[in-house]
Order: C-alpha cells, then structure tokens, then sequence
C-alpha cells in the first residue's frame, strides 16, 4: 500500500498531470525561481550586492547542469521515483536553510544543491510526462508542463504577500513549506522499481530506428542559447522592473510571468499538432526576445507588463516544444541531452552579462534578448529538411499514403498509427 496504483492515474491522465505538474510547479516554478521575486528583498534588507546575485543564481544554474549530466550518465535516474523523493527531500532543507545565513559563500553552495535537485526532479517529471501523456493524451501534456507556470504564479504572490508582513527571511520560509505541499501531491511521480527489460528494449529501439541527428544537434544549439538568455530575464527581471519602474509593479511581475506560463504550454502543445514545432519554436523565441528587450528599452509599467506576459507565455512552451522535438528525432537520451545544453546555457547567461550589472538590470536584459534572437536563428535553420514525416499535423498525408517530407514512407497501417501517435512500434516494424 506504499504506491499507488499507476493504472488508476494512468487512466484518468489528469492524474498523471495533477502529479507531475506539482512535482514541476515545485522544483522549477518555487524550487528554482523563488530566487527572482526574493531578490529585491534581499538586496534592500540584507544588502547583497549584484554582483553575488549574480554568483548565487550561477551557482544554482551550475547545479542544474550536474542534475542533467547525472542523467545522462546513469539514466535511471531521470525515472526514478526514488531519486526523485530524495531530490526533494533536499530542495525543501535547501530552501528551509538560506535565512539561516548571510554568507554569500554559503548561499552559493545551497543554491548549487537546490539545482542539482531541481534537474533530478524536472527529468523524472519530464520523462513521466512523455511516457504516460505524450502518446495517449496529447492534449494534457500542456497543462502538466503549465505546473512551472503555477508554480511561478505561487510563488510571485507567496513573495509579494509575505513581504508585506514580514522580511526575506519569512519569504524563504514560507517557499519552503509551499515546496513541501506540492511535492507531497508529486510524491508518487516516477518508476518504483527498474524496470530492466523495458529499459534494454528502449535502447534497442533506439539503435533499430535512424535517428536525425543534423536535426537534432541545431536543435541543441538552440536550446542552448535559448538558456543563456532566458535566463537573464528568468533571474533579473523583477529586480530590473522593480528599479526602474513603479513600486506596485515589482511585486507584481512576477506573478504575471507565471499566470502567463501556466495556459501557455497548452497553447503550444495545440498549435504543435496544427503545425510544425521547428516554426513555432522560431516565432515563440522572436516573442521571447521582444518580451526580454522591452525593459532594457523603456522603464515604463507598460512594457513591463507586457514583457511579463511573452516572457511567460513562451519560455515554458519553449521548453515543451524543444523537449517533443527532441523526442521526436529519436535520439537516445534526448531529454537528458537537450536538458544538459540547457544547464549549460544557464550557467554562461549570467556570466556573459556580469560586466554589464554594473550599470544596472537593463543592459543586462538586451544582452540576454540578443542571446535569445540566436537561438530564433538556429530553429529557423532546424526547419531545412527537417523530419515532418511523424508529426501530427502531417498524418492526413500518411494516411493517403503519400511520401513524407524526408523521403520516407510508412511500411504498414499499424507504423502510419503509430507514428501518429508519437509511438513506434519496432516489433511490427521487423516482422513485416
């Protein structure tokens, strides 16, 4: 009676999605990005400087990174739902001991730990999400990722009320009793036991089936100047409004980030099945960059809000989007690769912007918007020749039995279904 049964949220799907949307409204939306809504506070009340801002959210994005390359490296990891209950076990003490402190040494330490298990807990989440939803329910995939959307959203109003009653200290506090609630609802997210069988069959799979890897490494290339910018805007943005603009207005961005995130990977994963994903990931990275550079160019509220509403409404749809495309060029551990790049990004974002903190927030924010246009270069690139032949929104074409766009056609119904679905059956496929 320890677990429950996975064929009872499997079925439901919401269930699946309520879970692991928790799991990453914790780990991601308050676990990691609390920093951003605290960070005012913290340099009004306990005088940090910019400058170890700076080396605190780095060290945060340096652990994030190793939780990525420990996937990579042990893959169970990225579906264990053990590794994914010690992860939070240690994000929650993390959060509970950084007012314990004023040692900027310390803090970067912490905050390193809370990466390490924020990637641990994504992947676990992630992994459940593409192997539960992605193939059966398509259209909850969105709103299992929007939990990073809720979490922000939970996290930007915690802030903004507990600050009105109380210090940073308080604030960290209270993250860490929120963190603790969600993660209690995605308690159960992730494989119990290793399965071997299914596991060495996936590498098989994955060995029988070509995979597109030109596609794939543009794709990383993407993604990873994608993370070094958005999380320019992902760290400094609040603080940027909060200089500059009016004083209602810094409490409350934040929260508009995540009320924009939390519909918005619904939106994407609608549009994904409609479309081709290497053309809105082009015109999603465009609107990022636009939502970066409207603080760094006018201090009005305005701009600010409307950066707050494109910031939100694709930064998690780009994470979703990238991660499906991923998937869908087969490449082996893809999740785990894409999510490393990504970790890698982040930790060179803040240090390509340090020298320019000096003057502030807001040259900071074209830096990263710049970084962001390129990755809009490179997915503009990912559509040449990309694979469209298994993506939803060319199965009409499949099904008359034409030729897909690579030159590849389907050998029988059950594969044209399959890679409908997301799904390829590889024994059909050799058996044929």
């Amino acid at each position: 009676m320890s677990d429950i049964p996975e064929t009872t949220s499997a079925s439901t799907g919401w269930g699946v999605a309520l879970r692991t949307g928790a799991a990453l409204a914790a780990a991601m939306g308050v676990g990691r990005f609390v920093f951003t809504p605290v960070l005012p506070l913290m340099e009004a009340q306990a005088h940090l400087a910019p400058a170890s801002a700076s080396a605190i959210a780095t060290s945060n994005y340096l652990g994030y990174l190793v939780g990525a390359i420990l996937g990579i490296v042990f893959p169970i990891i990225s579906r264990s739902r053990n590794a994914l209950r010690i992860s939070a076990v240690a994000l929650i003490i993390s959060l509970a001991v950084m007012p314990l402190t004023v040692d900027v040494a310390t803090w970067v330490m912490i905050r390193g730990v809370a990466g390490i298990a924020s990637a641990v807990i994504f992947m676990v989440a992630g992994n459940t999400i593409l192997t539960k939803l992605a193939s059966t329910k398509p259209h909850i995939v969105g709103w299992a990722y929007g939990g990073v959307g809720a979490g922000i959203a939970m996290s930007g109003i915690l802030v903004a009320v507990v600050s009105s009653v109380s210090d940073w200290r308080a604030s960290w506090w209270s993250a860490a009793a929120l963190t603790a609630l969600l993660l209690a609802v995605g308690w159960f997210v992730g494989e119990s036991v290793p399965r071997t069988g299914v596991t060495e069959t996936t590498a098989e799979s994955d060995q029988a089936i070509p995979s597109h890897r030109r596609s794939f490494i543009i794709l990383a290339c993407s993604y990873f100047f994608e993370g070094a910018g958005y999380i320019v805007a992902g760290t400094f943005l609040v603080a940027a409004v909060s200089a500059t603009g009016p004083a209602w207005l810094g409490g409350s961005v934040w929260t508009i980030v995540g009320a924009a995130a939390l519909p918005s990977c619904a939106a994407w994963t609608w549009l994904s099945l409609h479309g081709s994903r290497p053309t809105l990931l082009t015109a999603a990275l465009v609107l990022q960059a636009v939502g970066i550079a409207l603080p760094s160019i006018s201090g009005a509220a305005a701009p600010a809000i409307v950066s707050a509403v494109l910031f939100g409404a694709t930064f998690v749809g780009i994470t979703t989007l990238s991660l499906a495309t991923g998937r869908h060029l087969r490449v082996p551990r893809a999740i785990a690769i894409l999510t490393a790049g990504y970790g890698i990004g982040q930790v060179v974002g803040p240090l390509i912007v340090a020298p320019t903190l000096s003057g502030g927030y807001r040259p900071a924010l074209l830096v990263g918007a710049c970084l962001v246009l390129v990755a809009a270069a490179g997915s503009a690139l990912l559509r040449i020749r990309f694979p469209h032949h298994d993506q939803p929104h060319r199965k009409d074409r499949h099904f008359r039995g034409s030729v897909g766009s690579d030159g590849l056609q389907p050998n029988s119904e059950m594969e044209r279904m399959s890679e409908t679905n997301g799904i390829s059956h590889r024994k059909d496929h050799h058996t044929a």
